[in-house]
């Protein structure tokens, strides 16, 4: 019997548990381990997920304990189980584990994938803040323009309470709130609800595809970070960003991602240097030469455009991208910078708690403030570190209407942005799933 222990971060590493380790004879997990996200740790997956083999359910970890539980519950396997890291950071994982003298396990990104009655597609990336989610929602407004009855399934955030959270529908705004999300949540869901689609997330993506199943034509996977689908895609798509030309394959799992898809879209034309651009064109014909390639860009959106000019504000940016997504920065200073705001004000100075914690780690992080909202505490902090900038203008660039989450006071405009492909034809990628 291998005594196994699961590195993770809330998400990937209970599916892999779920598809790999649940039943499986000659292994028994003895922990999870949680990093990236603040405050998931010191939980317990419970029994009633895990399953009878583990009537106390499993205890989840943080992760900088590693070494000393390695040598308490004499671990026999590793699996690291989360995403959008280097692959220098997995192998630094790798040797601490293995100088502990266990083994360490990257899972088979298609032993995980789950087998569907629908015809899927899934949207993934590179990295973070490719520009996936504005082109899963056009990839679900595509279809839906062909007659398809789509239900979006979205890479897990159960950063709650796991049992309430097994299988979860957002059809309504208010179905969020019911549910408690937090704003990293809300992000995510949130734009696809406005655009008409349902949105299934949760835990227990075999239950979860099941009741999708019974709505849908065709399934839409939107993925996390540049984590590898969770659903066997008909069509998988991954996007690359050339600001990041390179990172196709250096970062995990994101080279799988590039590595298995049918479908690469190059994000970000527009932004990119022609050497960026080489970079990508010279990756893809060395290890992908098979996909469709498409070009896209992100169009930015200001709803007051003369409300920027010439006002000192304060951007807030999505969370993810800006910080280990290491853009540093994102639609939102983009559209400052246009709309020419006089200054873009230094969040550093005036972040506090979980934010200034934040910033201290991603010292690239200047000219605008992350959203981070896993909690209430951390929505708090975000309220407070807007408010102690007093800036004229607070320019909104997250996914989420942060408006509506913290009811600011100071005037504020709003950033949105979309995918438009500019060469290639997305309907020609998606035939496999479209009426013949």
């Amino acid at each position: 019997m291998r005594r196994v222990a699961i590195l993770g971060a809330g998400g990937k590493d209970f599916h892999v548990f779920l598809t790999l380790y649940r039943d499986a004879p000659d292994a028994e997990v003895v922990f999870f381990t949680a990093t990236q996200i603040p405050g998931i740790e010191k939980r317990i997956f419970p029994a009633s997920l895990a399953g009878p083999r583990y009537p106390n359910g499993i205890p989840i970890y943080p992760e900088s304990e590693l070494p000393t539980l390695l040598e308490r519950h004499h671990i026999d396997e590793v699996v690291f189980a989360y995403s959008d890291v280097s692959y220098e950071y997995v192998e630094q994982r790798r040797r601490l584990v293995e100088s502990n003298g266990a083994k360490f396990v990257l899972p088979d990104p298609k032993a995980v994938m789950l087998e569907a009655s629908r015809p899927v597609v899934a949207v993934c990336a590179v990295r973070t803040g490719t520009g996936k989610s504005p082109t899963s929602r056009l990839v679900v407004s595509t279809l839906r323009a062909y007659g398809k009855r789509v239900i979006v399934i979205r890479h897990p955030m159960p950063y709650g309470h796991l049992e309430d959270q097994r299988v979860q529908r957002f059809e309504k705004l208010e179905d969020m709130e019911k549910a408690n999300c937090t704003i990293e949540e809300m992000e995510e869901y949130e734009p696809h609800i406005r655009n008409g689609a349902v949105v299934m997330a949760g835990v227990d993506y075999k239950e979860i595809l099941k009741e999708a199943e019974k709505e849908a034509d065709v399934v839409v996977w939107d993925g996390g970070n540049n984590d590898t689908p969770f659903i066997k895609p008909t069509v998988h798509i991954t996007l690359l960003d050339p600001l990041r030309a390179g990172h196709e394959l250096t970062y995990y799992p994101g080279r799988e991602n590039f590595l298995l898809a049918d479908v690469l879209i190059v994000s970000k034309v527009d932004m990119a240097t022609q050497q960026q651009l080489e970079t990508v064109e010279k990756n893809i014909k060395e290890h992908n030469p098979k996909a469709s390639v498409l070009h896209g860009v992100l169009e930015v959106e200001v709803e007051n455009e003369d409300a920027v000019k010439g006002k000192r504000v304060l951007v807030v940016e999505d969370g993810p991208t800006t910080t280990h997504g290491e853009m540093g920065f994102g639609a939102g200073v983009v559209a400052a910078e246009r709309c020419g705001a006089a200054e873009l004000i230094n969040p550093r100075p005036f972040a506090v708690g979980s934010l200034a914690q934040t910033l201290a780690r991603y010292p690239d992080v200047t000219k605008c403030l992350p959203a981070l909202g896993y909690g209430k505490e951390m929505i708090e902090d975000l309220r407070c570190t807007i408010e102690r900038a007093q800036p004229e203008l607070v320019v909104v660039a997250t996914p989420v209407d942060l408006r509506r989450v913290l009811k600011l006071q100071i005037p504020s405009v709003r950033v949105t942005y979309k995918m438009r492909i500019v060469k290639g034809s997305l309907e020609k990628v998606l035939e496999p799933v479209l009426p013949s």
